[in-house]
C-alpha cells in the first residue's frame, strides 16, 4: 500500500532535533539501524556518486567517542572560555546514546558533479535517516562540533573523505513536541510570466 500524501506529510512535519540528555537505555536492534541507513541509501546522488559514508559507533566505542571529544575540547579551548559544563555534555553524550553514527562525505574521485552538489546528496540521505527515525520512535540530533569536523585521523577517513558531524540516536520518552516554523508565503514567490 502505497503511503498518503497526508502520511508523508505528518511524518516529515513530526520530525524533531531530540536531544540525547532525553534519551533512555533501551538498545536500537541492529537491524532497525541497518533499515536506517538502507533508507539513507536511496538518497538523491547525482551522476549515482552516492557520496555519503558512515561511521557507526555502539557499545564501547560510544565511550571512546566521548573521550575524544572531551579531550579535542579541552585540548583547543582556551582557558578563559572553558565550560566544565559543556566539556562534561561532551563528554557523556555519545554514552547516553544507543548509537551515534559519523556522517562523512566521500568525494567523487573524478570531481564529475560540484562539491556542494555532494554535500546536498549527504544532506538528503541525513534526512531520510531523521524521518526513518522519527518512524521508528527514535530520538535523533544532528551535531557538527569542530572537533569532529578535524577528526580525520580519529575516524579513519579516506583520501578525498571527510566528516559533517555527529548524529545521536536514541529511544526517549519525551512528549511530541509543538513544531515551529514560520508561514511558507513568506519564504515563497511565484513566478508566472
Amino acid at each position: 500500500m502505497p503511503t498518503t500524501p497526508e502520511q508523508a506529510g505528518d511524518l516529515i512535519r513530526n520530525r524533531r532535533s531530540i536531544f540525547p540528555n532525553t534519551y533512555n537505555d533501551k538498545t536500537i536492534p541492529d537491524d532497525i539501524i541497518w533499515e536506517i541507513l538502507e533508507n539513507a541509501n536511496w538518497a538523491p546522488t547525482h551522476k549515482l556518486t552516492e557520496p555519503w559514508r558512515f561511521k557507526v559507533f555502539r557499545g564501547k566505542a560510544l565511550e571512546r567517542l566521548g573521550q575524544y571529544l572531551a579531550g579535542w575540547y579541552r585540548a583547543n579551548t582556551p582557558v578563559d572560555q572553558f565550560s566544565e559544563k559543556k566539556h562534561d555534555k561532551t563528554l557523556k553524550n555519545p554514552i547516553r546514546s544507543s548509537c551515534v553514527i559519523a556522517i562523512c562525505l566521500q568525494r567523487d574521485p573524478e570531481a564529475r558533479v560540484p562539491e556542494w552538489e555532494e554535500l546536498a546528496a549527504v544532506a538528503c540521505a541525513v534526512q531520510n535517516i531523521w524521518l526513518s527515525c522519527t518512524a521508528h520512535g527514535i530520538g535523533s540530533y544532528w551535531s557538527t562540533p569542530r572537533a569532529i569536523l578535524e577528526a580525520d585521523k580519529f575516524l579513519g577517513l579516506a583520501a578525498g573523505e571527510r566528516c559533517l558531524g555527529l548524529f545521536y540516536m536514541g529511544y526517549h520518552d519525551m512528549p511530541e513536541l509543538a513544531g515551529k516554523r514560520r508561514d511558507v508565503a513568506e519564504k515563497v514567490k511565484w513566478v508566472e510570466e
